[in-house]
Parts: structure tokens; C-alpha cells; sequence
């Protein structure tokens, strides 16, 4: 086995991944930022959940909206659901896991708030609870998903953002999810400070 060459086929197939999101998903971005914006301007905030590597993704977003981007700017307010180990644990123990985000954004979210949930496949029951709370809520949902979109797809509203990496694995999917958090911190700090 060469495993060099393992490496340069791993960096080629993100190539191509990238380069076919690249194509598909700068209008459902630029959709995304622009609502965050608006809910930062109206006093909202944005609620952030995933699991596993996508959980990692959505305390990324979170600390660069609370510390800073690329550059030196107030804090914006994002929270992410998963750090809260207390929380998470008594409801699962009281209820069940499927709901140790939902019951968070039934008690944290607003209407005008934003729902940010990352899902590679969009089928975890614990995130589709969280989209129907926010929908509840009258919260904007921003979904970056893979594949199909699962179940999450087929939950959005109107008002809801779908970013869906066309990209085949996970492991691609959270690559590409990962570049387009930071695509939304851009136009997020492009919005709101100027070029």
C-alpha cells in the first residue's frame, strides 16, 4: 500500500468536492448570512447544535461569532447547545436524548432567532426535534446537511436555509461544512463592518 499516494487521493477528492460545491451552494450561503444579519440587527441570537464531528463545527461557528473572525469586532451572540453537559444529561435522563436540544430551544429561543443545525446526513432525531422547536419558536432555520437532506430537508419552511453539500461521505461532508461556516462568518462580518 503506498501511502503517500492514499494522501494525494484524499486531497483530490476534496478537490473535486469542493469545486462542485463551489458551483451549487454560493447563493444558498449568501440566503443564510444575509438572515443572520437581520436577526443579529433585530437583538436576535443564534442557537447552534450538531453531534460528533458536526456538534465540533457548530461550537466553531460559535466562537468565531462570539470572539472574532478574521478580524477584531464585538461579539455576536451565538450559543451553542451541546456545551451545556448539565443540561444535556438531566434531560436526557428525565426524557430522552431525541430532546436534549429541542427543550433547549423551547426555553432559549425567540421568534427572530436563528436555528444554525449542521447534520451530514440530516436523519439524527435529536436535531429534527430541535428544527420542529424552533419552528415553534418562529425561528429562521439554517441547515447545512449532505446527501439528501434527510428527514431536516423535509422539515424546512419557507423562511428556512438549506445548505446541502453535494458531496458523497461524511468525511467530505463535514470538510465542505467547515468551509462554509467560514463563508458565513465572512458575509456575516462583510454585512455588518464593511469590506
Amino acid at each position: 500500500m503506498d501511502l503517500e499516494h492514499r494522501v494525494a487521493e484524499q486531497f483530490a477528492a476534496n478537490i473535486e468536492q469542493t469545486s462542485a460545491a463551489a458551483s451549487a451552494l454560493p447563493h444558498a450561503i449568501s440566503l443564510a448570512a444575509t438572515s443572520v444579519v437581520e436577526s443579529l440587527l433585530q437583538g436576535g441570537k443564534i442557537l447552534c447544535c450538531g453531534n460528533g464531528g458536526s456538534d465540533a463545527a457548530a461550537q466553531h461557528f460559535a466562537a468565531k461569532m462570539i470572539n472574532r473572525f478574521e478580524r477584531q469586532r464585538p461579539g455576536l451572540p451565538a450559543i451553542t447547545l451541546s456545551t451545556a453537559s448539565s443540561i444535556m444529561t438531566s434531560v436526557a435522563s428525565d426524557h430522552s436524548y431525541e430532546h436534549i436540544f429541542s427543550k433547549q430551544v423551547s426555553t432559549l429561543g425567540h421568534p427572530g432567532d436563528i436555528m444554525l443545525v449542521i447534520s451530514s446526513t440530516g436523519n439524527s432525531a435529536n436535531l429534527c426535534q430541535a428544527v420542529t422547536a424552533a419552528e415553534d419558536r418562529q425561528m429562521k432555520v439554517i441547515a447545512l446537511t449532505g446527501g439528501d437532506g434527510g428527514q431536516i430537508a423535509d422539515m424546512l419552511q419557507e423562511q428556512d436555509t438549506e445548505i446541502r453539500v453535494p458531496a458523497s461521505g461524511t468525511s467530505r461532508t463535514q470538510e465542505i461544512h467547515l468551509l462554509v461556516i467560514h463563508c458565513l462568518c465572512d458575509l456575516i462580518d462583510v454585512q455588518l463592518l464593511g469590506s
